[in-house]
Order: C-alpha cells, then sequence, then structure tokens
C-alpha cells in the first residue's frame, strides 16, 4: 500500500542537530556513521492531539538501542523531548502526525567503519511529517501478506532488541511483498515459526484467544506489548507462543500492530483468506486502543493558534 504524498509537507522544517532547515536544504554529512554504514538507532511516534503515545517507553528504547550499540554519549530523555516539540512547534502540528527519531553515531574524522573514528558525539535528526496510518486508518480494509524467502535473525546473529537503521532484511522482504502484489511480506524466523511482518507485528485469533510469536526473531513492539496489556486488561484470552504458518492460514482472525499502522486486519496469507470475514476480537481491541491513544500519550504540545490571514 503505497502512501501518497501530503502536500502539508512540501515546506517542512527537519531538525537537524537542534537545527530547523527546511526539508530540500537538510542533510547530513557523507562522513555520518548513518550514511557510511546504517550506524543508527531510531524510533517511530505517533502525535494524536498534542500527545505522544508512549513516548517514555519510545525513549527509553531509543537509550537501550544506543547502548547496545556502544555510543559513547546519548542524550538525555529530556534533551530528546524538548527537541520533538520544537520541531512539532515550528511546522505547527498538532494531530495526525508521525515522527521519526534518528540518533546517529555521528560524524566520523574519516571513512571506516570503526567506532573511534567518531571523536565528535552523535547527530539527532527529529522528521515530523503529517501522515495517516499507514495501511489506512479506521475503516481500511484488510491487507495482503505473503511469507518471504528472507528470514529474521535469531539474537546470536543479529539481537533485535537493537531498533537499528540496517533495514535491509526489512527492504528485501518489502520488495518480495511488492514484486508478488502483496501489502506486506511475512516473515518467519530461522526455525520456520512466525516472526513479524517487513514492517509490524503479527497477531492471530484462534477459538477467541488472542496469539503472538515470543520477541526472539523480532523487536520488542510497544504496540505489541499495548495489545497485550489490553487483553490483560479487559479478560480477552492471550498466549504468546511459538506458531507456524499454518495455525496463522487455519486462524479466525489475523491482525498486524505497529506505531505507523496501528491494528489492521491481514485478510490473506500466501493467497489464502483468513477466517470468515469476521473480526470481532480485533474490532474490540480497535475500539479498547482508540480510547487508550485519545485519553492516554505525553503531552508535548497545545494546538496552535489559527494561522493570519
Amino acid at each position: 500500500m503505497l502512501q501518497k504524498f501530503d502536500p502539508r509537507n512540501r515546506d517542512l522544517l527537519v531538525n537537524i542537530d537542534g537545527e530547523l532547515v527546511h526539508r530540500d536544504r537538510a542533510g547530513v554529512s557523507p562522513f555520518d556513521s548513518v550514511v557510511q554504514g546504517g550506524d543508527a538507532v531510531w524510533e517511530g511516534l505517533r502525535l494524536y492531539r498534542g500527545r505522544i503515545f508512549k513516548l517514555a517507553e519510545h525513549l527509553e528504547r531509543l537509550r537501550h538501542s544506543a547502548l547496545a550499540l556502544a555510543f559513547q554519549e546519548i542524550p538525555s530523555a529530556d534533551e530528546l523531548r524538548e527537541q520533538i516539540r520544537r520541531t512539532l512547534v515550528a511546522n505547527r502540528m498538532y494531530d495526525g502526525v508521525h515522527v521519526r527519531l534518528t540518533l546517529t553515531r555521528g560524524v566520523k574524522i574519516t571513512s571506516g567503519m570503526d567506532p573511534r573514528l567518531n571523536q565528535s558525539g552523535p547527530t539527532l535528526i527529529v522528521l515530523a511529517e503529517h501522515k495517516p496510518p499507514v495501511y489506512g486508518g479506521e475503516g481500511a480494509p484488510p491487507i495482503s501478506l505473503v511469507t518471504a524467502s528472507i528470514r529474521r535473525f535469531r539474537p546470536d546473529m543479529m539481537d533485535p532488541k537493537i531498533h537499528h537503521n540496517n533495514l535491509i532484511q526489512s527492504i528485501l522482504a518489502k520488495i518480495e511483498a511488492n514484486t508478488a502484489g502483496a501489502d506486506d511480506a511475512l516473515m518467519l524466523d530461522d526455525r520456520g515459526f512466525v516472526a513479524e511482518t517487513n514492517a509490524t507485528h503479527v497477531f492471530c485469533v484462534a477459538a477467541g484467544k488472542v496469539i503472538t510469536s515470543h520477541c526472539v526473531a523480532c523487536p520488542e513492539g510497544i504496540t505489541r506489548a499495548t495489545v497485550l496489556e489490553l487483553c490483560a486488561e479487559h479478560g480477552i484470552p492471550h498466549r504468546v507462543c511459538d506458531y507456524s504458518q499454518a495455525e496463522l492460514y487455519r486462524a479466525d482472525e489475523a491482525f498486524c500492530t505497529g506505531t505507523m499502522g496501528e491494528l489492521v486486519a491481514v485478510g490473506s496469507v500466501d493467497g489464502r483468506s483468513i477466517g470468515n470475514g469476521e473480526r470481532p476480537v480485533l474490532e474490540r481491541l480497535r475500539t479498547l486502543f482508540r480510547q487508550l491513544t485519545a485519553d492516554a500519550g505525553e503531552r508535548v504540545v497545545d494546538e496552535p493558534a489559527a494561522a493570519p490571514a
């Protein structure tokens, strides 16, 4: 599902190390680690009526990823909050906004992969865009998945708990999905169990029970965790376990979760329809999630005054 350009984003101001620059002039050094080797960590944030949902959890995950990659300097959570706020205010943003927060290891004194070549601290990029949920949001049609040949790594290969910018696995899987005419790619782990898609976590529902995979070959998703919390809070049976393609094929319902996609139904996998088209468990979870994002979240900006005529 390809998103269209939003003309409201034509004159965005991008925040690079605290400097707000027009999108057409924004850039980082060719010596920056994100250019040299994808050596960076990132988070996707969503703004709902001035509030960022689960902001503290996202910032903590960013910090954990940077620590795992042995970044020598990591901005404090308060510093990150302030740069996010400045970016949103400068762009007069309040609702329906996606923020991509990227922290690179910084600029190197000469090209090369050695982190000891980084001697000037990290680079922080805050990119905020007017953007609806990637799959179309509430009322959007179910998506289709096709199983990719690319497998997700286990922790002793490349730990998925590090939310890094090396997304080549996901990109290759997405190319396969595009070629097959599917919306996204289902990715398995090295044992053949369901891991996630190229961009989201996968849930299925069988006999009223919500099932999702362990975070062994997929990241610790914040929306994934929220769904499991909602299940526990509202008495919805749920289980975290290994499950196979066959179990997904025969499920009553299936859906994907993510910050950018929220909760979206899966209509088919590998051309096979999932369930009978009725999705009572997903609809209940969507309602609970919508109520949560309306009431929760950390206030970062107030609604801007009307622009002068």
